[in-house]
């Protein structure tokens, strides 16, 4: 086998366990979302996942590489991928999980209209057909035509927020050419959840803004914080450390092999979400999840692929959203 099979075949790997470890992270912060807080939860899972990324530092060089050319630029794109990340796992302490995951895969749809205006980049038709058959299926999950759901609306259109601000994280990076290593880039992105979730912490964390709330998603926000049960110690130890191994996987699986070899791979995500929501959750989608899901990422892959035909490595979800 040559070299560059060999690394698409170690790039195909670590995607896939990257995708395992995305799906455990969600189904451990949908399980815990009714007894913790949302700020507290990201605390703590950045606190350990932070020791992990920092050891992988001093392995890749050194601490010297934590001083980067651009810090304004680090910290917005950490609190880019804040706001992605509190947005999406507000949605997801309320929705299925399936629902939750197809409704962010939009994301690569908003990076093609962004890169038009922002990076003046030509799309051509079939993308551009692509993107807006993607975005009716997003119509689709929102089920305009039902007159009572069992969700707010506004929940359903979290995941929808958390990927516009995901993909302009992403524009970000590509214009402005972040060029730190990985884990570099998970430190910076670390430290500000753990400052950001502090400081909401501080300002929230005795719950007086839950008080009263009836919408799941604002009280799994704004409830106060607790010390854990006893029995949940190891789970939460488990969250940090599979963030550590969420952006290593995928990290290491976009150093390997080209972006437009690893990128379609990322769409195992879905059928994974499906699969855990049933074992763990007993949720299963409806036809109309289905229909929308199978629209949102057959769109993905379309885009993905034709970036492939035109010679060009996509701008994909691999950066740090919820993998950190």
């Amino acid at each position: 086998m040559s070299t560059e099979a060999d690394n698409a075949a170690k790039g195909i790997a670590f995607i896939l366990l990257g995708m395992v470890a995305i799906t455990i992270n969600d189904v451990l912060i949908k399980f815990l979302s009714g007894g913790y807080p949302l700020h507290q939860l990201v605390f703590i899972r950045s606190g350990v996942g932070l020791v992990f990324i920092l050891a992988l530092v001093r392995l890749e060089g050194g601490w010297h590489m934590l001083r980067v050319d651009r810090p304004a630029l680090h910290i917005l794109r950490g609190l880019l991928v804040v706001v992605a990340n509190m947005t999406y796992f507000a949605a997801l302490a309320v929705l299925p999980l399936a629902e939750a995951v197809a409704l962010f895969f939009v994301a690569p749809l908003f990076i093609t209209l962004l890169s038009i205006p922002l990076l003046r980049e030509r799309v051509g038709p079939w993308r551009l057909g692509a993107v807006a058959v993607g975005f009716v299926g997003v119509l689709v999950m929102q089920r305009p035509w039902a007159g009572d759901l069992n969700v707010p609306r506004l929940v359903l259109l979290l995941p929808v927020v958390a990927a516009f601000t995901y993909a302009l994280m992403q524009i970000l990076t590509r214009r402005l050419g972040v060029t730190a290593k990985a884990s570099v880039l998970a430190v910076w992105i670390q430290s500000v959840f753990l400052v950001v979730s502090a400081l909401f912490g501080l300002v929230a964390g005795d719950g007086r803004f839950a008080e009263g709330a009836e919408n799941d998603s604002l009280i799994f926000l704004f409830r106060a914080w607790i010390w854990p049960a006893q029995a949940d110690w190891g789970l939460l130890a488990l969250l940090g450390a599979n963030s550590a191994v969420i952006g290593y996987s995928l990290s290491s699986a976009y150093r390997s092999a080209d972006a437009g070899t690893i990128a379609p791979f990322e769409y195992v995500a879905l059928p994974l979400a499906i699969l855990a929501g049933w074992l763990v959750f007993a949720e299963l989608p409806g036809p109309t999840v289905w229909l929308g899901t199978a629209l949102i990422g057959g769109a993905g892959l379309v885009v993905f692929l034709r970036e492939r035909q035109r010679g060009r490595a996509p701008v994909t979800r691999a950066g740090p959203r919820r993998r950190y």
